[in-house]
């Protein structure tokens, strides 16, 4: 009767926890991390303030939780997409664009799996890279850390010639490409009069591949000796 009893306790726990993560995860995405107050989560979740406090005690902790959830199975998809790679190339360098895809494919293909939820996630990472606030991105960044060690390495041995400064500067731009399309392409079927949306996944990837990649493998331009140095 005890283990009956424990074990009802423990799922109304469980529920109640998904639901303050759904909904946090929900307003997050939609209104932002900064604007999105504890007791607009309770309202959506349909708990009081009590709850929150028990399952996360505060909102950075909550905010952390409802990042973790979503970005550690894409990182994991990524490094398993990662290492096929790396496997394919034997004892050469991966190609460049199985690296790139390693890196896009796993949140694009989310998305598709499920459109409302994939949208949700998309601007929620969106927001998580380029939100300001002080607690956010560290947050996020340090969930992107378990990625970057092996995706920098794999970089480098793709392209060699790339000072460390460059390539630094390059991720960056590519990791920026991927969180505009995530917050911006529902923007983008509205402005080309539906021409260009989501629906076809795998061709939305391989373009970004190929435009993240032939930035990847751009020239150099010496702008002034003080970039010179920082190279």
């Amino acid at each position: 009767m005890n283990r009956t009893f424990e074990s009802d306790v423990a799922s109304r726990h469980s529920l109640t926890r998904q639901r303050i993560l759904d909904a946090a995860e929900s307003l997050f995405a939609e209104k932002g991390f900064e604007t999105t107050s504890l007791r607009m989560i309770t309202a959506e979740a349909g708990v009081n303030l009590a709850a929150v406090n028990y399952h996360f005690r505060t909102k950075d902790a909550l905010i952390d939780a409802v990042i973790a959830r979503r970005i550690q199975p894409i990182n994991q998809e990524r490094l398993a997409m990662l290492a096929e790679a790396a496997g394919k190339a034997a004892d050469k360098p991966p190609e460049l664009e199985d690296i790139v895809r390693a890196m896009i494919a796993p949140v694009l293909r989310f998305r598709q799996r499920d459109p409302e939820l994939g949208r949700r996630v998309g601007l929620l990472f969106a927001r998580s890279y380029a939100d300001p606030n002080e607690m956010v991105r560290p947050v996020f960044l340090n969930h992107m850390q378990q990625i970057f060690r092996p995706f920098t390495e794999a970089l480098r041995r793709a392209l060699p010639s790339l000072p460390p400064a460059e390539l630094l500067w390059r991720m960056h731009f590519g990791v920026g490409v991927m969180a505009h399309t995530l917050a911006g392409c529902d923007h983008l079927k509205v402005i080309s009069g539906g021409l260009c949306d989501l629906s076809d996944v795998e061709a939305v990837i391989e373009r970004m591949v190929n435009f993240i990649c032939a930035g990847m493998r751009a020239p150099l331009v010496a702008q002034s000796s003080r970039y010179l140095e920082n190279l």
